[in-house]
């Protein structure tokens, strides 16, 4: 049995069901092991299966009336520490100002219900938590109506909770719930938990203010790049400027002679400056002499990666979906066109660079990090730390953003520092500088496409076969069971589960293999494939001289959450009705991910040869809406982030080296340069859908649809900026 067999093995979870003292009033909570995570593991080697969540594992209610609530899931920016809490104090109903937040440990309490891992991932923590996060506010609310009742003397079902206080029958006793808090701490959990009717719900659905704003306003909030330690040394690591390159050997003379340095010292991933800050540490392994082995990642180039997979493409693939007979559909076609896109390597570029602090002794590790994967990164660090994984503590901090780079299936960054950890003998805290960042890689991949289709009489599309090249992000990680029969179905998503009716589809994909390590990028295979399905879809409305939306509508089954998206988007934006201003122009563009369908319509010109976005409506079904406002601030970032890659996002080789190092070659989107966006939502019973990443792949095809409009030219490669538009 593999390790992540174990860890996701039911029969190795117990959920932890104590109370202890603490601030001077019993809590309803876990008792925190005293030397990291061995408390949790003893209590995990001695599995049983659970099925309601306990609230003590996410709900401490001091004397003082304080409630904690342990969320399982990083903040990077989505607002978790926001909407988790509110599921949990639907049913709970505890004054929203005495809630705080804190990260959860690494527990299998805390594993996430559809992984099976602690992770935040794939815009499903709110989804995944849904019911989970409910039910643990409702077992808590009914343990604290019992003690009351038990102290009163009278049934529990004649007493009600809200507000933080339990009352008594007659209406006019109460109790604070951290007056009864120590002795809801004593009793059995219920077997039953009854949620709330969705039309009592009085925090879901209503916009509340942040819980992790006041930290970051104030300067209080704590990042992985802000923690100190006693004796912490600062430590850069000098790694391969060519994708798996090997140290041959290094000479550090001169920089030993920089005032603040310790030490320098050979590692897995190169040779490690260790000094009293970072200018010294930098300024040292600046000064290193060192022969590296460059090995076959020398010789690739982006020229000949495009040669490579475009003679690919022109050959049969695995095929990811067959439906009727794509060829027998082009024949018969009345009108057919091909075309070919491309989209290049994207780097993260989140704006805290990566880092990891490290404190490691003989029989334990500790480790502080803004981290989106808990279980895997302890996992890595005890084995390259020679540990066992419940001696290794990870300490969840702010993460400065993600977008799936702090989510490594291989805990890369994490191993590394804890390598380092071992070489230093002292605590270190690994900084990555955003040259580092940049160019070491674990890249959103390259992709080439090609599209053939053909339309019958009535203008519709009959046949439509797409071909995609690129490297699969799941061969070689734990999730290499996505990969069958040599599809990897992240590489395919949003391709090979086209919404539109069109009666011959195939989809064919090739994943060659290069030196370059890629991985999941905010909204993974969607982030390429809405741009190709939507802007070839948008060049077949042209060739059918039909309107876009309308080509769409027709295309799409009656019961499409797509055509509420897409009707609402178009309704907000004025198409039809509006003209655009002089030199402006429209264009559309809608796709599903995540379980969410979002329609964005971009108002676009050009200014000096230069494509500028003035304004993006968007519509968003993503079923039911916890925090509206949150929804619309992912849907704001999803749609930034993805503009900037789409005007300016490339890393290129040249000789097995990454081009592009920092935000001078590798920009993104500046704030004289963000549109007005206007974000609405379709209203939905549905259980929530992701947010984090669907407002991210419809931009590009909906920025490139307003320029064919307005110029009459097809872009089909990114990002816009290398293109001639003039």
């Amino acid at each position: 049995m593999t390790p992540w067999d174990e860890v996701q093995h039911p029969a190795r979870r117990r959920f932890l069901r104590d109370a202890v003292l603490l601030a001077g009033g019993l809590v309803i909570g876990f008792r925190l092991p005293e030397k990291g995570g061995r408390a949790w593991a003893a209590e995990e080697a001695a599995a049983g299966s659970a099925k309601v969540y306990p609230p003590n594992a996410f709900i401490r209610i001091a004397a003082d009336d304080s409630v904690t609530l342990i969320v399982n899931k990083s903040e990077m920016g989505q607002g978790v520490y926001t909407s988790l809490p509110m599921l949990i104090n639907e049913e709970l109903d505890a004054p929203w100002e005495r809630i705080r937040v804190e990260a959860a440990p690494v527990a299998a309490v805390y594993n996430h219900t559809q992984y099976g891992i602690q992770l935040t991932g794939g815009s499903t923590s709110v989804a995944s938590s849904w019911e989970q996060l409910r039910r643990v506010g409702a077992s808590a609310r009914m343990l604290l109506v019992q003690a009351a009742a038990q102290r009163w003397g009278v049934p529990a079902s004649a007493c009600k909770a809200e507000d933080g206080r339990i009352f008594h029958p007659d209406g006019r006793t109460s109790l604070s719930y951290g007056e009864v808090a120590e002795e809801a701490g004593k009793l059995p959990l219920p077997a039953e938990v009854p949620l709330k009717d969705p039309k009592h719900f009085k925090w879901i659905g209503k916009s509340l203010k942040r819980l992790d704003t006041p930290e970051k306003i104030s300067g209080k909030a704590i990042f992985g790049i802000d923690v100190r330690l006693p004796d912490m040394v600062t430590v850069l690591v000098a790694r391969s400027p060519v994708f798996g390159g090997k140290l041959k050997r290094f000479d550090a003379t001169e920089a030993l002679k920089v005032p603040g340095v310790v030490g320098v010292y050979q590692v897995p991933t190169g040779v490690a400056v260790a000094a009293t800050g970072f200018w010294p540490a930098k300024t040292a392994r600046d000064l290193l002499q060192i022969e590296w082995d460059e090995g076959e990642g020398a010789s690739l180039s982006t020229a000949k990666l495009r040669e490579e997979y475009f003679a690919l493409a022109r050959t049969p693939g695995a095929v990811a979906r067959r439906d009727g007979d794509v060829a027998a559909g082009l024949k018969a076609a009345v009108q057919q066109m091909r075309a070919e896109y491309e989209v290049p390597y994207l780097a993260h570029a989140p704006m805290e660079p990566l880092n990891v602090t490290v404190d490691l002794r003989p029989d334990h590790c500790t480790i502080w990090t803004g981290t989106q994967s808990q279980t895997l990164d302890r996992m890595a660090a005890a084995a390259a730390a020679g540990l066992q994984p419940e001696e290794v503590e990870i300490h969840t901090t702010y993460l400065g953003g993600g977008f799936g780079r702090r989510a490594n299936p291989h805990a890369d960054f994490v191993t590394e520092a804890v390598q380092v950890a071992k070489a230093v003998g002292k605590p270190v805290q690994v900084i990555w500088t955003r040259e580092d960042d940049l160019r070491g890689g674990y890249y959103r991949p390259m992709w080439v496409d090609v599209v053939e289709a053909g339309i019958g009489k009535g203008g519709k599309p009959v046949a439509w076969k797409h071909t995609l090249v690129g490297q699969s992000i799941m061969e070689g990680t734990a999730m290499a069971a996505m990969i069958k029969d040599g599809v990897d179905a992240s590489s395919v998503e949003g391709a090979a589960n086209l919404p539109y009716l069109i009666p011959n589809i195939q989809v064919e994909l090739h994943s060659p293999k290069n030196a370059v390590p890629v991985q999941w990028w905010r909204s993974v295979g969607h982030s390429h494939t809405a741009f190709v399905v939507e802007t070839m879809i948008d060049e077949l409305a042209h060739l059918a001289r039909q309107d876009p939306v309308k080509f769409r509508l027709n295309l799409l089954p009656r019961a499409s959450r797509h055509r509420a998206v897409l009707q609402l988007a178009a309704q907000k934006a004025g198409w039809g009705k509006v003209k655009p201003a002089p030199g402006h122009a429209f264009g559309v563009a809608v796709h599903e991910s995540f379980g969410s369908v979002v329609a964005e319509v971009a108002e676009v010109s050009l200014e000096g040869g230069q494509v500028r976005v003035h304004r993006v409506v968007a519509a968003v079904d993503c079923g039911r809406v916890i925090n509206p406002d949150g929804v619309v601030q992912q849907i704001e970032g999803g749609i930034v982030y993805g503009l900037a890659a789409a005007l300016y996002g490339e890393i290129t080789l040249e000789n097995g080296r990454p081009v592009q190092s920092n935000f001078h070659d590798y920009p993104i989107l500046r704030h004289s340069e963000m549109p007005r966006v206007e974000v609405h939502l379709v209203p939905s019973e549905a259980s929530p859908s992701g947010v984090g990443e669907p407002g991210t792949p419809p931009i590009a095809p909906a920025v490139a649809n307003a320029l064919f409009a307005l110029t009459g030219k097809r872009v089909r490669r990114l990002p816009f900026a290398r293109e001639s538009l003039a």
